[in-house]
């Protein structure tokens, strides 16, 4: 019998937010004007960055279980950047303070600086819809 693989475990699911996030970084900064695809751009990031903290809770959490703790508090300390990102960007989405957009994301690139983005791999329907989703919540 052959071992099962969980393909959906925390560090891919992290994995595959940051490829997205960094694609979608990468569309952004090549916008010329802020249209309706750059906020839906914009609040897909929100996801990515709220579902990339979520996950390192659920990481920690499980080390914690284990009496990890030290491993635990530098998995937070490392990817802690995350969720303080997903607020300040869902501040400037919300609040529409689209001049501040630009500096946010410079801030983010080298966090996203390991990820190579040869090739975009993520359709447009990854992110339509989702400035609305971010203001219905």
């Amino acid at each position: 019998m052959g071992r099962v693989v969980n393909a959906n475990n925390p560090t891919s699911v992290r994995n595959q937010h940051m490829r997205t996030a960094a694609e979608l970084l990468r569309l952004l900064s090549q916008k010329a004007d802020l249209d309706a695809d750059a906020r839906n751009m914009a609040a897909q990031v929100v996801f990515c960055l709220r579902a990339i903290g979520e996950g390192i809770d659920s990481s920690a959490a499980a080390w914690e279980k284990r009496d990890y703790w030290v491993k635990a508090e530098q998995l937070r300390q490392r990817w802690g950047w995350a969720s303080e990102y997903a607020g300040r960007l869902e501040t400037i989405i919300r609040r529409e303070q689209w001049d501040r957009l630009p500096l946010l994301l410079v801030e983010l690139f080298p966090h996203f600086a390991e990820i190579k983005v040869t090739r975009l791999t993520r359709e447009a329907d990854t992110w339509a819809g989702a400035y609305q989703r971010l203001l219905d919540e």
